[in-house]
């Protein structure tokens, strides 16, 4: 996932003052000043929670003057003093913020949850006072109304549109009390938005399933029971074992434990986050920040949330997505529904007559997997530890695009556990930094995602500090941390975020890296993941723990042949989660709704089988409620079709690394971000428009 983070999302509690910053405070503040460290990464050890403030409030204060001198300039608008000198605009701001949230998703306390609280004012406020200013919106819009005069490229047009555009979506063509309305749904929508993502925060973190009995470990896989044991070890329960609701601790739960009561009752704990009427209960903050999306949409002239969301998209408008989800669903449903006939044969022959429940398909469609396939995901995964994984990944970007990465131990970590590298091109060059941040822990937010420290840029001559943050299983005593297939897949997923942002090429920052249009942005990502299961990148990367015997040839025949299985289930859940955020995000209501019987209600309607649970229900879907996905999860689905595209234009070579291909890719995709029509980009890869087919048969729904 890329992590949409921006400064709307920060915005919380109205009202509370931000001290002044003092001289002694500018002297000493590390944001201050230039960053006097190695390619100008962020000093982490020399920034403090006491830094932020300040900077935060130094940072408007500088670009509220940039904002000023713009509006001011007695020259007639032009591009080069309008929307350039927006876009120098800012830079303090941009610095402290990309530190701050990077840092607050990966490492977070409560002392930088208050800070959030406290600057959120000021940056509301802040950002307001830009979107809604009349004079600097005539200079804009004057620009745009005149752009046939100025000699303009691709690139700058872009920009151009993009301003005007935003500062439209954005409310200045409202009337004065539509704005002040607008200022107050925005505080409120980023109020909740945070509330929602501390409450499932707490809610993962305060539950844990303690172990006692070594009989209920039965079925688990010896590097499951040791990491088990490890958690137990770091909570004071020595002798015990705990198992969280993190993915690498509960999902491998479901897959392998014999003891069905267990498991039943820690996925009843991992599907009722946020919804226990405690006060981490998310239900009431889902009905406001629904009705107030709507509001604003409303406001702004559309007749939902999806439909002003998807006015930018490539999809355009809801029934477009409606459109590709729905074909998906029902080709999804039919397979889901003779695997789960199959699992229940298992169960009959087997365990007995109960009948097959969500918290029973992960364990019985491992027995079917290994009865049919032979596969064993444990085994599997003695071939993936961590390190070698993540340098496939390297590998695969040195194939296509002839990049190397090379390991920086003199450089400031965002955390202890990360890892720096620096990334050259093929002729030596320069290009950025890039860091990976791998395992779990409380201060973190649960899932993967890359961002940006700073982003690319020719304009602010500026090279690009990306991050990869993850929640891996760890490694444990003397075994390295081993990695499931998804997990594979998941790194090689975020790596390709991380190109898209360190492979830029752009001038404006604005369309730099993955400033793209929503459903465009999971398509460098995706992308990927092909490699990451191709045999001849399986062989060069996948080799075993102990031995460093390359992976056999029999293991990848399995994964290949079992690469059809339970892709009813997956396709099913996912695409269950992206009907029900275009449910959410297509009410046309503003009245407050019953959140638990309106996700019933959605998913009854689309024949969601009893057996299946959505991937991601109401009041822990982050993604939409607390993230930049709102009416966008189909996203996903909508760059699969064209990453499934994309890379049978490789295969059809005859060589999954053919240069003029990945030339081709890297020109028209990578570097260009946002700097043209994404469609257009895509057909100037592609040399045509993308088909649905590959993705069908890629997941045996075809």
């Amino acid at each position: 996932m890329y992590k949409m983070k921006k400064l709307t999302y920060l915005i919380c509690f109205a009202g509370l003052m931000v001290q002044a910053c003092n001289s002694e405070v500018k002297q000493e503040n590390p944001f201050l000043k230039d960053f006097d460290t190695p390619h100008g990464v962020p000093p982490f050890q020399l920034i403090h929670n006491s830094h932020y403030l300040p900077a935060f409030q130094e940072g408007v204060k500088q670009q509220e003057t940039e904002i000023e001198a713009i509006v001011n300039n007695p020259d007639a608008p032009t591009f080069e003093n309008t929307i350039v000198a927006m876009e120098k605009s800012g830079q303090l701001l941009q610095k402290v913020q990309a530190v701050f949230i990077n840092l607050r998703e990966a490492n977070t306390n409560d002392s930088m949850q208050r800070i959030a609280e406290q600057v959120a004012p000021l940056l509301s406020a802040h950002e307001d006072g830009i979107n809604l200013n009349e004079k600097l919106f005539q200079r804009i819009k004057t620009v745009y109304d005149n752009k046939e005069k100025e000699n303009l490229n691709t690139e700058q047009r872009k920009v151009l549109n993009k301003y005007y555009k935003d500062f439209v979506r954005g409310g200045a063509n409202l009337s004065a009390e539509d704005k002040e309305k607008l200022k107050k749904i925005n505080n409120e929508l980023s109020l909740l938005a945070i509330k929602f993502g501390n409450n499932l925060l707490k809610e993962t973190n305060n539950y844990r399933l303690v172990i006692d009995n070594e009989k209920d470990l039965s079925g688990l896989p010896a590097g499951v029971v040791a990491a088990a044991a490890e958690t137990a070890k770091e909570a004071g329960l020595e002798g015990k074992w705990v198992f969280t609701l993190h993915n690498p601790s509960v999902m491998p739960f479901l897959q392998y434990a014999d003891n069905r009561n267990l498991r039943e009752q820690i996925y009843r704990a991992y599907t009722n986050r946020g919804n226990n009427n405690n006060e981490y209960d998310n239900k009431e903050v889902i009905s406001k920040l629904i009705a107030l999306k709507t509001e604003k949409a409303n406001l702004l002239g559309f007749p939902d949330y999806a439909s002003y969301v998807l006015d930018e998209n490539m999809a355009k408008n809801p029934e477009n997505v409606y459109s590709l989800c729905n074909q998906i669903w029902e080709a999804a449903l039919k397979v889901a529904k003779k695997e789960a006939a199959t699992l229940q044969k298992m169960i009959n022959k087997t365990d007995g007559s109960f009948q097959l429940q969500p918290w029973d398909w992960r364990y019985y469609a491992e027995k079917v997997k290994q009865a049919q396939y032979g596969l064993d995901e444990n085994e599997l995964r003695q071939y993936f530890p961590l390190e070698q994984v993540r340098e496939g990944a390297f590998y695969t970007a040195h194939k296509l695009y002839g990049i190397t990465f090379e390991p920086r131990t003199d450089l400031p970590l965002p955390h202890p556990e990360a890892k720096a590298f620096e990334l050259k091109d093929a002729d030596g060059s320069f290009i950025g930094i890039y860091y990976a941040d791998y395992f779990p822990r409380p201060s973190k937010s649960q899932g993967a995602w890359m961002d940006a420290f700073r982003s690319q840029s020719f304009l602010l001559e500026s090279t690009p500090v990306i991050t990869n943050v993850c929640n891996f299983t760890k490694p444990t005593g003397e075994t390295p941390a081993l990695l499931t297939f998804d997990e594979v897949q998941t790194l090689f997923h975020e790596f390709g975020h991380a190109l898209h942002g360190l492979l830029s090429k752009c001038t404006y920052p604005s369309v730099a890296g993955t400033n793209v249009v929503h459903d465009f942005v999971e398509l460098p990502s995706q992308i990927m993941e092909n490699w990451a299961g191709d045999p001849e990148v399986l062989k060069v990367y996948a080799r075993h723990y102990k031995t460093g015997e390359p992976i056999p040839q029999e293991l990848i025949d399995k994964l290949q042949k079992s690469s059809h299985f339970n892709q009813g289930f997956a396709t099913t859940e996912f695409m269950a989660a992206a009907l029900l955020d275009m449910a959410y995000h297509t009410v046309k209501t503003t009245e407050p709704i019953h959140v638990e019987k309106f996700e019933k209600e959605t998913l009854d309607k689309l024949g969601l089988i009893p057996e299946i649970t959505v991937r991601y229900r109401s009041t822990y879907f982050s993604h939409i409620f607390d993230s930049g996905y709102s009416a966008g999860y189909y996203a996903y689905t909508w760059a699969e079709v064209l990453d499934a595209d994309a890379f049978q234009a490789f295969k059809e070579t005859g060589d999954i690394f053919n240069p003029e291909k990945a030339l081709a890719f890297r020109q028209y995709v990578l570097a260009k971000g946002g700097s043209d029509d994404a469609m257009k980009l895509y057909r100037e890869f592609r040399g045509k428009d993308p088909s649905i087919e590959p993705l069908l048969k890629r997941r045996g729904l075809n």
